[in-house]
């Protein structure tokens, strides 16, 4: 594992993109209604990240081929890198919204899921029980743990309330690259995987399904949704590793976990 350790003024570069990218999430949540596209939404961010922030939304162009929009919207049965369209948001929806800022060099990355309307009580469960996988995996984080510790905490949780863990996307390494060394897959055994250590900055983002795990990408070549048209969630937060727990560098204040989480 060739996982990239941050040195003092790194870390203090990405705790500041880490605080960009959920400030646009803060920003965007009175927007994501009923009636809104999400082509609407991502001007909105567009605008916020290069004119208020001056900083650079790191999915616009990224990739092969390249992305075309500066976030990433994904609808219902969308699981991620859905593309913003000029498609509205109807009463029920469940979206999420993946933001990654680039400010100085290094990247922030992180995603929430969003109810508009009143949602179905399946849909509303799904996002919930979601959530609750990234934050027990968050909670247990601790040098010594391996990555194995994390997927098994993901997997083991969503597949208690009957849901599936998506096995082809998963969460990295993150730093000056948007995507580093190692993989963070959110399903495995218990002390299996190589070990996380201090000064190690990653994102964990649970992809959770509410019918079966399978997923297919569709002809654009980034849509990537539930094959059984079922409903997907997913959240995201970008973490440093410390020396006896776990920060948050994109934790919004509506949050109720601490941003710095001892273990010692």
């Amino acid at each position: 594992m060739a996982a990239i350790i941050k040195t003092a003024e790194e870390i203090e570069k990405m705790r500041v993109a880490g605080k960009l990218a959920a400030d646009v999430l803060t920003m965007i949540t009175p927007h994501v209604k009923k009636g809104v596209t999400t082509d609407e939404l991502n001007t909105l961010c567009h605008d916020y990240i290069v004119n208020e922030q001056d900083a650079i939304p790191a999915p616009l162009n990224y990739g092969h081929p390249p992305f075309p929009k500066s976030i990433c919207t994904s609808v219902n049965h969308c699981i991620c890198h859905g593309i913003p369209s000029d498609k509205k948001l109807k009463d029920g929806d469940i979206v999420n919204i993946d933001v990654t800022v680039i400010k100085d060099g290094y990247h922030g990355d992180t995603s929430k899921m969003f109810i508009v309307g009143k949602p179905s009580i399946l849909a509303e469960r799904l996002v919930r029980v979601t959530q609750e996988c990234l934050y027990e995996a968050i909670k247990a984080v601790k040098p010594g743990m391996r990555l194995g510790d994390i997927g098994h905490i993901c997997q083991t949780h969503a597949e208690s309330h009957n849901y599936s863990i998506v096995r082809e996307y998963c969460g990295h390494g993150i730093g000056a690259g948007f995507h580093e060394e190692p993989q963070i897959v959110h399903y495995g055994k218990p002390g299996t995987g190589d070990e996380l250590l201090p000064g190690m900055c990653f994102t964990i983002e649970p992809m959770v399904n509410a019918g079966k795990r399978y997923s297919k990408v569709l002809p654009d070549q980034w849509t990537v949704v539930t094959k059984d048209r079922s409903l997907s969630a997913q959240w995201e937060h970008t973490l440093l590793m410390t020396e006896d727990g776990v920060e948050i560098l994109t934790l919004r204040d509506e949050e109720t976990l601490p941003r710095v989480i001892s273990h010692s």
